[in-house]
């Protein structure tokens, strides 16, 4: 696989720094904010989106903001002969955000959320009786201390 950000051009930084700001900002501001023709500003962005340097397009809303205060990260083990199985159940739980493939002693982290100690149990409960999930560790968030954040990775080098 090849790193994405040797793929990046200045012009492409600019454009994601800029997004990295203003989130919502139209091609035709970008444009004019960066000097840049709106032609190379919708080249760029199609660019960014086609390879998968930006993430979805989702929107990203914050889980408490829907009701769901409680933030998990788990770890969980699981029988390798159903490793897609124990996916696709966990694609299934709506509370799982994003899961990811690791190495070390677990298999799979992911993050959950719930909207009390009880309906973090029952979540815990779906996963657990997910295909192929041998166990699980859970770890509670108590607070953000650095938020997911990508621009300093935009300065130039």
């Amino acid at each position: 696989m090849t790193r994405a950000t040797t793929e990046l051009d200045a012009a492409s930084r600019r454009v994601l720094r800029a997004l990295d700001r203003e989130p919502r900002a139209t091609v035709g501001w970008l444009a004019q904010s960066l000097g840049l023709a709106r032609g190379t500003v919708q080249a760029r962005l199609a660019q960014l989106f086609s390879p998968g340097v930006l993430r979805s397009p989702s929107v990203a809303v914050r889980p408490e903001s829907l009701g769901y205060p409680i933030r998990v990260f788990c770890t969980a083990e699981v029988d390798q002969a159903r490793f897609d199985e124990a996916v696709a159940g966990l694609h299934e739980i709506p509370e799982i955000l994003e899961c990811v493939a690791t190495s070390g002693d677990t298999d799979l982290l992911f993050q959950l959320v719930a909207q009390d100690a009880d309906h973090l149990y029952e979540a815990r409960q779906r996963v657990l009786r997910s295909p192929g999930i041998r166990r699980t560790s859970t770890t509670i968030v108590l607070r953000e201390l650095l938020p997911y954040r990508t621009h300093q990775l935009l300065d130039d080098e």
